[in-house]
């Protein structure tokens, strides 16, 4: 295929989905190069997000413990001393660690690693620093960046006002944080802060958090928040940030209208989304152009209006998750090597790493709902004996299934492990698993995840221990 071309398939960014891309299209025997412009592989993900922000939420997870009397509770007495320092090397040295491996990856698979950010001069020759490459096929794959606020600078040097990089990087522990946004980054990053001694408010324009995730989620996640200590403003906006020395001031006020207040913090998080990288692409040289939102529409093969040129990740339409990011660089390697890549873009489930998690895939109640009768099964995690033996009884298991055929249409759950629970769920759903197929599946005792099978025969009003 590269007889006329450098290489069968160039890809554009190294993240999730791009270094996917080009290893997976590697092993399919097609010559591949992937340009990335940052010093290191691995993406936004990989650097300054998913994987940092764990390695944080890990670390202050066990300093909150031992200060918040939960070890005392389990008999272990202990009085923490926060080393910052030491917290934040941790976090570098995992990532650096993962960052190596991607390397030895492209070595592994051949996979040459252009260095530099790339434009197009036409769909099969793009220009990569000062070096020009053409390809068969170009797959773009520049994952997103932050949404800025209007009116709001952010300076992740100075460490006042920040987005979710700079929030990773805060040399001390904030007296006073403020969180612009309600979302998944903003309550992640706003615990690791609030648990090792900061005094958090989150500011969220809607009147509930966790925006596009099942109603009754969101509503038990604001309670165990405020539980633990945060201060939430729902349906409440900035219109106005200032800095004065080390303090931020920001006025805020109803979502709908009406009087402002004013609120000042020693650190502003602005954790409002993010937005698709495609500035500098030189998308206008190939007559590409992007929807409303700023993405790039593809068909299921993921290819463009351009012929050649193919797109996945956060770039193009979908929830901006890793792993959906993956599994679409995994299914374009395979429609470029003549197979055939397969993407359920009903079955991808999205995990909040607070504490509990909190997860979900599929259908919420409220869009179930819209597409015909239900039934629900819902189980405490109060009622789990292992989530009890752990001290860990915030959440709940809420199964969602279809009245006719009891098909899993969604689950939702907020347990210390939802992450890895709801990864059973969305197996089960993958393979058209009905509400009884999962009751009947029989689950290792103690353990967290019985607590789905008990949602599942809660849908049919027959749960054993509740």
């Amino acid at each position: 295929m590269a007889d006329k071309y450098d290489y069968d398939v160039l890809v554009i960014g190294a993240g999730p989905g791009g270094y996917v891309a080009a290893i997976r299209a590697a092993q399919l025997g097609l010559k591949v190069a992937c340009a990335e412009g940052r010093e290191t592989l691995g993406g936004t993900c990989l650097n300054v997000g998913c994987i940092p922000s764990k390695a944080m939420l890990h670390a202050s997870e066990y300093f909150d413990a031992a200060k918040n009397g939960a070890m005392a509770e389990m008999g272990i007495d202990v009085t923490p001393k926060l080393n910052l320092d030491k917290m934040h090397a941790q976090r570098i040295d995992a990532v650096g660690g993962l960052t190596k491996g991607i390397e030895f990856l492209f070595k592994k698979n051949k996979v040459d690693w252009k260095k530099g950010y790339a434009s197009f001069v036409d769909a099969h020759t793009v220009k990569v620093g000062d070096e020009t490459v053409t390809a068969h096929e170009v797959v773009i794959a520049t994952g997103s960046s932050v949404t800025p606020l209007p009116g709001v600078e952010i300076d992740n040097d100075k460490g006042i006002v920040v987005d979710s990089t700079g929030a990773l990087e805060l040399k001390s522990v904030p007296k006073k944080m403020v969180v612009v946004g309600g979302g998944v980054i903003g309550l992640e990053l706003g615990s690791v802060w609030r648990r090792l001694g900061a005094e958090v408010t989150v500011v969220e324009f809607l009147d509930q958090l966790l925006p596009g995730m099942d109603m009754d989620v969101r509503k038990e996640a604001a309670k165990i928040f405020k539980k633990q200590g945060m201060e939430l403003m729902l349906g409440t906006k900035v219109t106005d940030c200032s800095v004065k020395g080390k303090t931020a001031t920001l006025t805020v006020g109803s979502a709908a209208g009406g009087a402002t207040t004013e609120i000042k913090a020693d650190c502003v998080l602005v954790a409002i989304g993010r937005r698709p990288n495609t500035q500098g692409l030189g998308l206008e040289n190939i007559g590409l152009s992007v929807n409303q939102r700023g993405q790039i529409e593809v068909d299921h093969e993921f290819r463009t209006s351009v012929d050649g040129v193919r797109a996945i990740g956060d770039v193009i339409p979908g929830p901006m998750l890793a792993h959906k990011a993956e599994d679409e660089g995994i299914a374009v390697a395979e429609w470029i090597a003549g197979d055939t890549g397969i993407v359920n873009h009903d079955v991808i489930p999205g995990v909040v790493y607070t504490w509990p998690e909190i997860a979900g895939v599929g259908l919420t109640e409220e869009a179930a709902k819209e597409r015909g009768d239900i039934n629900v099964g819902k189980f405490p995690m109060a009622a789990n004996s292992r989530a009890k033996t752990n001290h860990e009884p915030d959440g709940f298991v809420k199964v969602i299934s279809d009245a006719k055929t009891d098909r899993v249409l969604g689950v939702w759950c907020i347990a210390s492990v939802a992450g890895t629970m709801i990864a059973q769920a969305a197996q089960a759903m993958e393979f058209g698993a009905t509400s009884e197929d999962i009751a009947y599946t029989c689950h290792a005792h103690p353990t967290h995840s019985e607590a789905i099978k008990e949602a599942a025969m809660a849908v049919t009003g027959k749960p054993i221990h509740m």
